[in-house]
């Protein structure tokens, strides 16, 4: 299965950290997202990224223009071109239920369709399509065009040529793809979700400043950055969602929200994206 177009669903922080990496490892690549908005600062962002990896001599200037030249759209009319569609909307089930059904329906025979889902199960995705055996998980890390980690997650159904050929294009994207089981939160989440969240809840008992947790996981497991900084960095709204994820599919109460977590997102302090979270960002 010979992978050349790739078209990425949702231009936010993941979505457009995907399209770059696939844009400077050679692949050709579309871009989409329904806010207009949205699409623009995506553009700004890969355009600072890439200078960045440019000056650094981590990419070539010819990387830098295929990535400055994605085509950018707000429907879905370039999806019937890609032999794979990488989805990266919101962490939302009934949105990307809604929008696997729809891309299965423009997509052509033979496309793979993944999902950048942190926490939601692959097969409930695939179960909305009529092709759950080319439905799997691409899972990235943020920021993607330095983490060199991708979660990839079968389905029950996905075949052995869906994840092959999804394996291969990981490696080609410079990326470290590691197999997990269709499970709550996968492997990353099911352990990093968990530990966010009981940071907030030393938070939320007044255990300790969000400075000092921050500074004793930093100094004393050696973790380049602090749980706080981190939910800031992935965002407290995607933080609470995965945890309702785990909580409600595996019925453990042990991954409930701290009500801080959810105060905080109620209050759209979402971390660095919207300028406060655990800190403040300019």
């Amino acid at each position: 299965m010979l992978i050349k177009k790739i078209f990425v669903a949702g231009a936010g922080t993941m979505g457009n950290g995907i399209a770059q990496v696939a844009a400077t490892s050679g692949f050709q690549v579309d871009l989409m997202d329904v806010i207009p908005e949205q699409l623009e600062r995506a553009r700004g962002t890969i355009a600072r990224s890439v200078e960045k990896l440019v000056g650094k001599g981590a990419i070539s200037q010819a990387q830098r223009d295929a990535a400055l030249n994605i085509p950018t759209y707000t429907d879905l009319q370039a999806v019937s071109q890609a032999d794979l569609v990488i989805e990266a909307a919101s962490e939302n089930p009934e949105l990307k239920f809604k929008l696997f059904k729809e891309i299965d329906q423009r997509a052509r025979p033979g496309a793979i369709l993944a999902s950048n889902t942190s926490s939601i199960s692959i097969t409930k995705i695939a179960a909305a399509t009529q092709r759950p055996d080319q439905v799997i998980g691409m899972h990235f890390m943020n920021p993607v065009p330095l983490m060199r980690l991708v979660e990839v997650i079968r389905g029950l159904a996905t075949s052995d040529e869906t994840t092959s050929a999804t394996v291969e294009v990981c490696r080609i994207m410079g990326k470290e793809p590691v197999e997990a089981k269709d499970s709550p939160g996968f492997i990353s989440n099911r352990i990093l979700c968990p530990m966010i969240n009981e940071a907030i809840f030393a938070l939320q008992e007044g255990i300790g400043t969000p400075e000092a947790i921050d500074t004793v996981m930093k100094l004393g497991m050696n973790h380049p950055m602090g749980p706080l900084t981190l939910a800031d960095l992935v965002g407290l709204d995607v933080v609470l969602s995965v945890m309702e994820v785990m909580q409600r599919d595996t019925g453990d109460d042990k991954y409930r929200p701290a009500y801080l977590l959810r105060k905080m997102v109620d209050a759209g302090y979402l971390g660095r994206k919207s300028g406060r979270g655990f800190y403040k960002y300019e």
